[in-house]
């Protein structure tokens, strides 16, 4: 079964997306998830699985200003915690810089698509727009395996955008996961996934 590029769920707000003209918002969608591939690479510098995620708080009205917020990438071998993944470490950065744990107007890009714990908190950070790369199948949940930001049985619903430069992070996994299996094959211990 093929899941669509954007998956349907019910929108934040009738207005329009961060008062941004479609063409314009996608430029700056792009420009954000440029900047989440650059933290997935420096988590596979690392030795981490190569998550990369970035936060942006979005002005109101027209021409909206863009701030970013917080950067993380996964750090779930370094700091030998099964929650550090990149959503969650750029979470907690953000409520920290904003000193508040409601995202309201933010938007998060990542380059893999959420698992249930990510995309859990995203929804109760009550996160405006969650824009991410590549499908993961085999733990997505804004689509692929479960859709937890579209269940309409939450109070909030983030808008979900999937397949942005959907290659480049899923190429990024692919040579980490190739590397390591290398590696494995020649007696080296594999960590953890």
């Amino acid at each position: 079964m093929e899941v669509p590029k954007t998956i349907p769920v019910y929108p934040a707000s009738p207005r329009k997306q961060h008062g941004l003209s479609q063409p314009l918002q996608n430029v700056w969608d792009e420009f954000y998830m440029n900047l989440a591939l650059d933290q997935a690479r420096q988590a596979a510098l690392s030795g981490e699985v190569p998550v990369g995620a970035v936060i942006v708080r979005w002005g109101p009205g027209p021409g909206a200003k863009s701030v970013i917020i917080a950067e993380a990438h996964n750090q779930r071998e370094a700091l030998k915690d099964p929650t550090a993944h990149a959503e969650i470490l750029c979470l907690r950065a953000a409520g920290r810089q904003l000193g508040n744990w409601q995202l309201i107007d933010c938007t998060m890009y990542v380059t893999l698509e959420p698992c249930t714990m990510c995309a859990g908190a995203l929804t109760n950070a009550r996160i405006r727009r969650i824009v991410f790369g590549c499908l993961d199948p085999k733990a997505g949940a804004t689509g692929s395996l479960y859709n937890i930001a579209g269940d309409i049985r939450l109070n909030h619903r983030p808008e979900v955008t999937s397949g942005l430069l959907s290659d480049e992070a899923s190429r990024l996994l692919k040579e980490f996961f190739a590397v390591r299996r290398k590696s494995s094959n020649r007696g080296a211990a594999e960590p953890s996934k």
